[in-house]
C-alpha cells in the first residue's frame, strides 16, 4: 500500500526551481486545527490539532493551550475540567449527553429471533436510510446524569425520533436551562415518511422535576436549531420560517417574555452561527457576504426593533470560521483563506486589527509557493454583476497559456467562499499548474437573499449562463488557453458538469463529476431527505400539471442530454451515499461507455458524499490529477 501511495503522490508532484509546490502528501501533513475554548480563567485557549496518519488511515489528535495574547502553544494530555462544560447543569450536579438508543424492530433478527443469521431488514416507510446508514431502529436520545448517585435518565422514552439530528447535529442540539430545572433540545418529532419531507424541528423543553415536554416552537414550520441562553436568561435560537426549504434565510430569534424577537429579519443575509456577548446586550455571528465569510455583531435591547442594527465587524480576502471566546476588547476566531488552512486568531473591536496566534502550519506554509486569489466581477446574462473567484498558481507568469477549470459548487445553496478544503483545495489545484475560476452563481448565500433563493426549481436555466459567463469572461485573457478547459464538481456542481456536458458546445475538454445527480427523476426516486427535492426541483415528476417539476425532470435533466455528449468524463461515486445514490454515478457511467466516449468510473464503496478517509483520499486526488493530464 505504501508503495502505491508513493507512486499516486510522486505521479503529481511537480518541483519548481524556486519555493516547493502544495502537494497531496504536503496537503496530507497539514495540521487541522479544532479550537475547544477558552479556560475558565480566561487566560488560555484550548485546541486540538489533527494529523492525518496514512499508515493508520485515520486523524490522530493532540491537545493544546496557549495564552490568550499568543504565545507558545503546550500539549497537554486533556482539556477535561479546564473549559466550562455547558453541559453541566448550574448546581454542578448533573450532566446532559446523548446516546443512541434501540427504539424500533426492524431488522430480521428482530421480527424473527429464532432466524439468527438473517440480514433482512424490513420497512413500512421512509427514512429506511439517512446519509450513509440504514435505519435499525436506534434513535439518538437526550439523558442526563446524576453525577451524585450515577443513575441516568432518558428524557425521550420510546420515542423514534433523533436528538441531536442525524446525521451532523452534536451537543449544541441541547442546552441547560439557566438555572438547571429544565433541558431544551432540537428534533423533529416526526417519523417515517413524515420525516423524509419535512424540515420542521422544534425547541422542546424538558421539566425534569415533572417529567414533561413542552414544544416551544409550534408555530414555526421550518427550522428551529442551536438553542442558545442569554447572559440575561434570555433563550435564543437560529430559526428557518419555510418548512421542507433547507437553506432558507437563517435568523437569530430572542424570546423576550413571550414575545420573539428576530435580530436580523431586516437584514439581507443569511446566519451560520453565533455567540452573546458577555454583558448580554449584543450578539456576535458569522454570515456569508461577497464569497467570504465575516464577523457580525447586532445590538440587543428588548424587543425594541429600532436597536437591532447589524454591523459588518471585519472585511477581507478570508473566511471566519468560528467564534471559540473573548477577551477584553477582542473576539477570539478561526480563520482560513485560500491559501492557508484554519489557524486561530483574535480581532481587536477597537483597534480593528488581527493578531494571529497559533502558528501550527507556519513552517510547512514557508516551503510552499503561494496563490493568488483575485476577485474578478462578470456581467451575467440578466445583467448582474456576479463575483468570480480566480486563483492563479504560484509563480504565475501572464505571458504564458495556462489550463483552466471552471469550479462548481455543491449545495446548491452553499457558499463558495475563502474557505480550505482538503479534497476540493484550489491551492493544491492551482499548484499543479491550472486556473481555477470559482464563480459565485445564482443560488448562493452572501450576495441577499432572491440571489440565494433564485436557483431553486430553476437548476438548469439562469445559473448555468452563469457558469458560462465565468468562463467565457476569463477566456477573454491571454494567458488562458481557449483550447484547453475543464470543468469540475460535487453535488450539485457534479449535477452541474453533467448538464453542461450536454449544453456547453465544445468550450471544454475535460469533465470530472464527484456524486452528480444525473437523472433527476430516479434521484426523485432513491433519495433519502425528500423535502429536498420537493423543494428544489418543484415537485415529484408525476406531476404532469406542474410546470416547474417538468421543467426539472425534462429540459433540466443530465439524462435528457446525453445525445449532446462527446467530451472525456470522470465520474466518482460514494458507495455509501444516500443522498445522490450511487446509481447516479453508475447511469453517466454507463451512458458515457456506451456511446464509446472516454471515461473513467471511480467508485469508493466506504465512503459517502464525502471522502473522509486518508487513504481513499490520496488516490482521489492521484487519479484527479491523473485524468486532468491525460484529458487536458
Amino acid at each position: 500500500m505504501k508503495k502505491y501511495i508513493l507512486l499516486v503522490i510522486s505521479m503529481i508532484s511537480i518541483t519548481t526551481s524556486a519555493q516547493e509546490i502544495l502537494t497531496p502528501e504536503k496537503l496530507w501533513q497539514l495540521g487541522r486545527i479544532n479550537p475547544l475554548g477558552m479556560t475558565k480563567d480566561g487566560k488560555n485557549i484550548l485546541f486540538k490539532v489533527g494529523i492525518p496518519s496514512i499508515q493508520e488511515n485515520k486523524i490522530v489528535s493532540t491537545t493544546y493551550t496557549i495564552p490568550v495574547n499568543g504565545g507558545k502553544a503546550v500539549q497537554i494530555v486533556s482539556a477535561e475540567g479546564l473549559i466550562h462544560d455547558k453541559n453541566v447543569s448550574k448546581d454542578g450536579t448533573k450532566k446532559i449527553f446523548d446516546k443512541a438508543v434501540k427504539v424500533e424492530k426492524l431488522l430480521g433478527t428482530d421480527l424473527y429471533p429464532e432466524l439468527t443469521r438473517t440480514t433482512a431488514q424490513v420497512y413500512s416507510e421512509l427514512d429506511y436510510r439517512h446519509w450513509d446508514t440504514y435505519n435499525d431502529g436506534t434513535h439518538n436520545h437526550v439523558f442526563y446524569k446524576d453525577l451524585v448517585s450515577g443513575k441516568e435518565f432518558d428524557i425521550m422514552p420510546d420515542e423514534p425520533y433523533d436528538a441531536p439530528q442525524k446525521p451532523h447535529g452534536g451537543d449544541e442540539d441541547y442546552t441547560w436551562s439557566p438555572d438547571g430545572t429544565k433541558i431544551i433540545y432540537v428534533c423533529k418529532k416526526l417519523a417515517g415518511t413524515a420525516y423524509a419531507k419535512s424540515t420542521n424541528t422544534d425547541l422542546y423543553e424538558y421539566d425534569l422535576a415533572t417529567g414533561k415536554t413542552v414544544n416551544l416552537t409550534p408555530t414555526n414550520k421550518g427550522y428551529d436549531t442551536h438553542p442558545l441562553f442569554s447572559p440575561l436568561g434570555e433563550l435564543s435560537w437560529l430559526q428557518m420560517k419555510r418548512d421542507g426549504f433547507e437553506a432558507d434565510k437563517n435568523d437569530i430569534i430572542v424570546r423576550h417574555n413571550t414575545i420573539d424577537v428576530n435580530l436580523t429579519e431586516n437584514w439581507d443575509g443569511t446566519v451560520d452561527s453565533f455567540v452573546w456577548s458577555k454583558d448580554g446586550y449584543e450578539v456576535f455571528f458569522i454570515a456569508p457576504v461577497k464569497g467570504t465569510k465575516q464577523l457580525f455583531s447586532v445590538a440587543y435591547i428588548g424587543v425594541s426593533k429600532n436597536a437591532h442594527k447589524v454591523i459588518q465587524l471585519t472585511d477581507g480576502d478570508f473566511d471566519v470560521n468560528g467564534i471559540v471566546g473573548f477577551t477584553e476588547n477582542s473576539v477570539v476566531v478561526s480563520r482560513t483563506d485560500h491559501n492557508h488552512a484554519a489557524e486561530i486568531f483574535s480581532f481587536d473591536l477597537k483597534k480593528k486589527d488581527w493578531n494571529q496566534l497559533t502558528h501550527v502550519n507556519d513552517e510547512a506554509y514557508a516551503k510552499i509557493g503561494m496563490c493568488t486569489s483575485e476577485k474578478r466581477w462578470v456581467t451575467t446574462t440578466d445583467g448582474k454583476k456576479m463575483l468570480v473567484w480566480v486563483i492563479l498558481p504560484p509563480n504565475f507568469d501572464k505571458t504564458k497559456k495556462y489550463p483552466t477549470l471552471l469550479y462548481c459548487q455543491g449545495g446548491p445553496q452553499s457558499a463558495l467562499t475563502q474557505s480550505y478544503s482538503f479534497r476540493w483545495n484550489f491551492q493544491l489545484m492551482a499548484s499543479q499548474g491550472y486556473i481555477i475560476v470559482a464563480p459565485n452563481r445564482r443560488g448562493m448565500p452572501g450576495h441577499g437573499v432572491k440571489w440565494n433563493e433564485q436557483i431553486s426549481g430553476d437548476w438548469g436555466g439562469q445559473v448555468m449562463d452563469d457558469y458560462l459567463s465565468a468562463i467565457d469572461d476569463i477566456t477573454k485573457e491571454s494567458y488562458v488557453d481557449k483550447n484547453r478547459l475543464g470543468a469540475v464538481g460535487a453535488s450539485y456542481g457534479g449535477y452541474s458538469v453533467f448538464q453542461l456536458a450536454g449544453i456547453h458546445k465544445n468550450r471544454f475538454k475535460t469533465f470530472i463529476s464527484h456524486c452528480g445527480i444525473f437523472n433527476t427523476e430516479s434521484m426523485y426516486g432513491t433519495t433519502e431527505e425528500v423535502f429536498f427535492t420537493n423543494w428544489d426541483a418543484g415537485g415529484a415528476y408525476w406531476e404532469k400539471e406542474n410546470k416547474t417539476a417538468q421543467k426539472t425532470y425534462n429540459e433540466f435533466n443530465p439524462i435528457k442530454l446525453v445525445n449532446n455528449w462527446n467530451t472525456p468524463i470522470l465520474i466518482i461515486q460514494g458507495g455509501k451515499d444516500y443522498r445522490v445514490p450511487i446509481g447516479q454515478g453508475q447511469e453517466a457511467f454507463q451512458a458515457a461507455q456506451l456511446k464509446g466516449i472516454k471515461s473513467k468510473f471511480i467508485l469508493f464503496p466506504d465512503e459517502n458524499h464525502w471522502v473522509l478517509k486518508p487513504q481513499n483520499a490520496l488516490v482521489w486526488q492521484g487519479e484527479f490529477f491523473k485524468w486532468l493530464k491525460e484529458t487536458l
